[in-house]
C-alpha cells in the first residue's frame, strides 16, 4: 500500500470524524417503495453548566458506509483506518454501526498546518521570561520535540524571528504554574478557596472566598470572586495570593455581577480598587483612545466615533489629573467637581514653569 496515499487517507478520515456528517438533499442510491433516506440531523439545544458557560455538544457520529463513500474506500479499509487512529491514540468509539471521535484521552499526534506550527513555536518561545514562573522547563521540552519534526521551510520561518526578537523582562509579580491549575480546578468545580492575601496597602489578611473567573492582562493574573467575609464580589491579584489547601467545601454558583465579565473585572483592577474615581470625556475615536489606554487605566465605553467614555482611578486627586494628562488626549471632566479646580491649579503652574 503507497504510504502517502495511506497517510493523507488517514488525515481525511481524522478530518471528517471532526466534523458532523452532512445533510444529504437526496438519498445516496435510489430508494425503493417503502424506503426512507436518513432523517436530517435534529440540531441539539446547546447546553450551558452550572457557571453558565457553553457546554459543546456530544461529538458527531459518522456511519461506516458513509465514511465509506466519502473516502471512496470500501467499509473494511475504513474499520482497518480506524484501527489505525486508535493506534496513534485517538480516541474513536464505535457507536450504532459509525464512528465517533471523543474529547480526552492520551494526548496524541498533533496534526498541523503551517500557520498552526509556526504560532505554537512561537508561543513556547514568549512563554519563557513570562508572568506564569516554573513553565520555562515545560515550554523548552514541548519547543525542543516541535522542532526535532518540523520541515525545513518552516524552520527557517520560525529562525527569521528569532534572530531579530529580543526578550524584554516582564515587570511585576509572578504566579506558579500550579497556583493558576489550583485555582482554574476550584472555580470549575465550584470548591471554596482560602488564601492569604497581600491587600494594596501592604497589610496580610485571610480571605475565603467562591472563586468564579481569572482574567489576565498581559502582565498580571487576576481571580474574581464572591468574599464569604464582606459578602461582595472582588478582584484579586493572583501574585499577591498564597493558597491554603484543602479546598473546602462545594458551593452553588452565583449569577455573575455583571454580562460583561471582563468589563466588570477591568473595572475592578483599573477604578474600584483606588480611593479616588474620575469620569471624563475623552474627544478622540474609540479606537484610538483604545491604543493609549490599557486594561489597568480605566474603561472604556464609546459614545459615538469621535468621542468616548473613560472612568478611571487612582490614589489620590494629584495622581488622577497627571494620569489624564499623561494620556496626550483631549478631554472634559465629568467629575469629581474636585479634579476639574486641581486640574486648573496644576495648569496655571505648568504654564508659568513653561515660561
Amino acid at each position: 500500500m503507497d504510504t502517502l496515499e495511506s497517510t493523507t487517507r488517514l488525515l481525511r478520515l481524522l478530518a471528517l470524524l471532526q466534523s458532523p456528517p452532512e445533510r444529504q438533499s437526496r438519498p445516496e442510491r435510489p430508494s425503493s417503495a417503502g424506503r426512507r433516506s436518513d432523517p436530517a440531523p435534529q440540531s441539539q439545544p446547546q447546553r450551558r453548566d452550572r457557571a453558565d458557560r457553553p457546554v459543546p455538544p456530544d461529538p458527531p457520529v459518522w456511519p461506516g458506509p458513509r465514511l465509506a463513500a466519502r473516502l471512496g474506500v470500501s467499509p473494511r479499509t475504513v474499520r482497518r483506518d480506524v484501527q489505525r487512529l486508535r493506534a496513534a491514540g485517538y480516541p474513536v468509539r464505535t457507536m450504532s454501526g459509525g464512528y465517533r471521535l471523543d474529547a480526552g484521552g492520551p494526548l496524541p499526534p498533533l496534526l498541523l498546518d503551517d500557520d498552526e506550527a509556526v504560532a505554537i513555536v512561537t508561543g513556547l518561545r514568549t512563554a519563557v521570561g513570562g508572568t506564569v514562573a516554573g513553565i520555562e522547563p515545560t515550554s523548552a521540552r514541548a519547543l525542543a520535540k516541535l522542532e526535532q519534526v518540523l520541515p525545513a521551510r518552516l524552520r527557517h520561518r520560525i529562525e527569521a524571528l528569532d534572530a531579530v526578537t529580543v526578550a524584554l523582562p516582564v515587570g511585576g509579580g509572578t504566579v506558579a504554574a500550579a497556583d493558576l491549575t489550583a485555582i482554574a480546578a476550584a472555580c470549575r468545580s465550584a470548591e471554596t478557596l482560602r488564601f492569604d492575601y497581600r491587600t494594596h496597602d501592604g497589610r496580610e489578611a485571610v480571605r475565603t472566598t467562591e472563586p468564579h473567573r481569572l482574567a489576565c492582562t498581559g502582565r498580571r493574573w487576576y481571580l474574581l470572586a464572591w468574599d464569604l467575609d464582606r459578602a461582595d464580589w472582588r478582584t484579586y491579584r493572583v501574585d499577591r495570593m498564597r493558597l491554603r489547601t484543602p479546598t473546602g467545601p462545594h458551593f452553588a454558583p452565583r449569577a455573575l455581577p455583571e454580562r460583561d465579565v471582563a468589563a466588570y473585572i477591568r473595572a475592578g483592577i483599573s477604578t474600584r480598587v483606588f480611593a479616588h474615581h474620575a469620569t471624563v470625556l475623552l474627544h478622540a475615536s474609540p479606537e484610538l483612545a483604545a491604543a493609549r489606554i490599557g486594561a489597568t487605566d480605566g474603561v472604556l465605553e464609546a459614545i459615538d466615533a469621535d468621542t468616548c467614555r473613560l472612568t478611571t482611578g487612582a490614589s489620590s486627586i494629584d495622581a488622577l489629573a497627571v494620569h489624564l494628562a499623561f494620556l496626550d488626549l483631549d478631554f472634559t471632566v465629568e467629575s469629581p467637581p474636585e479634579l476639574t479646580h486641581r486640574i486648573a491649579r496644576l495648569a496655571e503652574r505648568w504654564t508659568r514653569a513653561a515660561g
